[in-house]
């Protein structure tokens, strides 16, 4: 390789994403969830999505386990809930409100969209599982502004461009 690893992900760094959270129960039935960036569509038939998780994530088992997740796309004005669901070693659900979706999974609140989804396949992705969602139901606002994530920080979109 002619680069290190700060190289790429600087260069990945540009590239505009929206910021989600992923929620699921695990086998005991409690609620967990991260958040995540790494999220794609991939088919309008079957209506599939993907998502990545790093394999060092110590809930990676409860996600290779979990038959349903539900992905949050977040607001402009959801950091908080961004940055609580991207640290470890707490309660992530403390003292939050959630709705029970398919599966049991969390439903949290003020999302701009939420896909909830059947876990349809995971695959090896070298440091990270790929994971395959059949999206089974979805809620939207379409008038929404999304979280946005570039360069490592949040952003918000400060104007739409016309096609």
């Amino acid at each position: 390789m002619e680069f290190d690893a700060r190289t790429f992900r600087n260069a990945l760094g540009l590239f505009v994403t929206g910021v989600t959270v992923i929620t699921a129960r695990n086998e005991d039935g409690a609620p967990f969830g991260v958040t995540a960036n790494s999220f794609n569509s991939v088919s309008m038939d079957p209506p599939l999505i993907l998502w990545s998780l790093s394999r060092a994530s110590r809930n990676l088992a409860a996600f290779q386990a979990a038959r349903h997740f539900c992905v949050h796309i977040l607001r402009e004005n959801q950091s908080a809930l961004s940055r609580r669901f991207a640290m470890s070693d707490v309660d992530k659900f403390e003292g939050m409100e959630f709705e029970p979706g398919e599966g049991g999974v969390p439903i949290l609140p003020g999302s701009a969209a939420r896909l909830e989804c059947r876990t349809y396949a995971q695959h090896d992705g070298g440091d990270h599982v790929i994971f395959l969602g059949e999206v089974i139901r979805i809620a939207a606002d379409h008038d929404a502004r999304p979280l946005l994530f570039h360069g490592g920080g949040y952003a918000v979109l400060s104007d739409t461009v016309e096609s």
